[in-house]
């Protein structure tokens, strides 16, 4: 046995090294690896076939940083360019989410909150409204409907003061560094109702339409006083928001979750803030922080660099958390099923098996995330293909990749 063994591994050692042209070597490497694979156990068998895809033609004019990790061993199993900084694109939301577990727990909830401060004189609130804003991606007219609600539930049929908005969640900038002008961006205001921006106006008009008389009222922004009454709060979990985060790899839920890190740390939240949460957890998963550049949540900017190694360790760190992994997990895309995944690797092994984030920007796609072995291990890993034309050519590499993980 051993002997076929070694005979193998040197019949594709000499295709790799004498195999000059590109159609002969693909031949020969089928030939050859197929042959061997009968021959190898598991994990030297993915081994193989990973290194096979080494020489892909597409990574002749192309860059791969690509690791995968045995977790049920937890051991590395392959790696190309492991350490070679890429521009992430949506795979960044995973350290988003993953910081965001880590820092502020599977049980966080978002809070849009509606207060008064004055009095309530025959119905008329002699007085201001606070909009308290925390910047809930999902926030919509219902939403508004309830808040108007709620203050005629409380007795207010007119308002005569002013409508306050707090947006002290955050700083003021509307967009996120290295974004491109020409993107679909989305607005990072703490107040936004149906994802856009507009608020007073729009609730203006969800208290009219529930009876209530604006006499007068002005709008400003301010900060809400510590004696405000609570009329009405809203809030949505951090499962709600890593749902469409994730799975639909929206960018708005993604930075929503980004400033709920800053905001843990200083208010109002900067971006600064939450990458330095995120540089923290990174060092707490065994990485030097200094390494890498994070500029936003949702992998937008043209100025984030992470590593595949980067991601296999936050992936592992979320894998030997298990409250954390619980809370990830059903928020993945699942091959072949749903989410961007959706179309992808239907009708294959990978299909209902891999759950991986997907990340594509303009020369650049990604995929990381979990799947299992054919022997029960579970694995993680992290593909970055850059310098691409064409995003599907990368996806088509990522999928194969995910097909020998499954096989």
């Amino acid at each position: 046995m051993k002997k076929r063994l070694i005979f193998g591994l040197s019949l594709l050692l000499s295709s790799t090294l004498f195999a000059q042209t590109e159609g002969l070597v693909s031949e020969v490497d089928s030939v050859v690896v197929d042959s061997i694979e009968q021959q190898l156990p598991w994990p030297n068998c993915l081994q193989v076939r990973l290194d096979s895809m080494m020489r892909d033609p597409l990574l002749d004019y192309t860059q791969l940083g690509l690791m995968v990790w045995d977790l049920t061993d937890d051991r590395p199993l392959f790696s190309f360019n492991k350490q070679q900084l890429m521009r992430p694109a949506s795979t960044m939301k995973l350290l988003t989410a993953i910081t965001a577990l880590d820092r502020l727990g599977g049980n966080y909830q978002y809070h849009t909150s509606l207060y008064y401060k004055g009095e309530i004189v025959s119905h008329t609130l002699k007085g201001d409204l606070y909009c308290v804003g925390g910047m809930d991606p999902a926030f919509d007219a219902g939403d508004l409907r309830i808040f108007a609600d709620a203050l005629k539930q409380v007795g207010v049929d007119t308002i005569s003061g002013s409508i306050v908005t707090d947006i002290s969640l955050k700083d003021t900038l509307k967009w996120g560094e290295g974004w491109c002008w020409d993107d679909d961006n989305p607005d990072l205001s703490p107040l936004l109702v149906g994802r856009k921006t507009g608020f007073v106006k729009r609730f203006s008009t969800a208290l009219a339409e529930t009876g209530i008389t604006l006499d007068n009222v002005t709008t400003t922004n301010g900060v809400l006083p510590s004696d405000a009454v609570l009329v009405c709060e809203r809030k949505r979990s951090i499962d709600y928001i890593l749902q469409r985060m994730m799975k639909d790899s929206d960018n708005l839920y993604a930075e929503s979750m980004f400033y709920q890190i800053a905001a843990s740390s200083h208010r109002p939240g900067r971006a600064n803030d939450a990458a330095r949460v995120e540089r923290a957890l990174i060092e707490r998963a065994g990485l030097n922080s200094s390494h890498y550049r994070i500029a936003d949540g949702s992998g937008l900017s043209l100025y984030n660099y992470l590593s595949p190694e980067l991601e296999v360790s936050i992936l592992r760190y979320t894998f030997k958390h298990q409250a954390m992994y619980e809370h990830l997990l059903p928020s993945l895309p699942i091959a072949g099923e749903d989410g961007t995944l959706k179309k992808r690797m239907k009708d294959t092994s990978a299909a209902g098996n891999v759950k991986a984030k997907t990340g594509t920007v303009t020369g650049v796609s990604a995929l990381a995330g979990y799947c299992t072995a054919s022997n029960g291990h579970r694995l993680c890993f992290s593909i970055m293909n850059q310098g691409i034309e064409k995003s599907s050519d990368g996806r088509a590499f990522q999928d194969k990749v995910c097909m020998i993980l499954c096989d």
